[in-house]
């Protein structure tokens, strides 16, 4: 009987593998699940690639439209300093006219037409963002003012402006022409 016992207590893997059937399918469905599951993952893995795709598609098509507005605007602006800049020229003669006007008393009313259209000029420029830049007594800044000449001067500070020549002209933060001025070079200074 201690052999039969021995026989039962220890089957053979056959005997296991026939006592218990349903085992089987059990780990090939483990099996097939995983891959599956994989699948899943691979699936999730593509989703979130192609939003981050989009996200970025979107974020360069935003870029591009307020790039695209801003070199619109650029172009705006640059047709419009082209236009001031030609206009220059003729502000200038108009202001020499007016001063020489000014010297002949019998032109008092032609003067003062004049005068309106010449303000109503500067208005009209002023109002698309035409800065007239008129710097005396301010300090030289070579950015903004053409030095032309220098004279000593015990009234006005070394570096700074004695007299504006010609207006200086700035559209929207950006110069269009420096202004000429006279720099003072200080006190005279004695020879010895």
């Amino acid at each position: 009987m201690t052999k039969k016992k021995e026989e039962i207590e220890e089957p053979t893997a056959d005997e296991a593998a026939e006592a218990n059937p349903a085992e089987e399918p059990a780990e090939e469905a483990t099996e097939e699940t995983a891959p599956e599951l994989s699948e899943l993952e691979q699936a999730q893995n593509e989703a979130a690639e192609m939003k981050v795709r989009y996200l970025r598609a979107v974020a360069d098509l935003e870029n591009y439209r307020k790039r695209i507005t801003r070199e619109k605007q650029e172009i705006i602006r640059s047709a419009a300093a082209n236009v001031v800049e030609s206009l220059l020229p003729v502000m200038d003669n108009m202001k020499l006219g007016l001063q020489a006007a000014e010297n002949h008393p019998e032109a008092k009313d032609v003067t003062y037409g004049f005068k309106m259209v010449d303000d109503q000029l500067k208005k009209s420029l002023s109002e698309q963002g035409l800065e007239e830049l008129v710097p005396d007594g301010e300090q030289f800044d070579p950015n903004l003012h053409e030095c032309i000449a220098h004279q000593p001067s015990d009234e006005v500070k070394e570096d700074f402006v004695i007299q504006t020549v010609r207006a200086g002209y700035r559209l929207n933060d950006r110069l269009i022409r420096a202004a000429n001025v006279i720099v003072s070079s200080g006190p005279q200074k004695e020879e010895s």
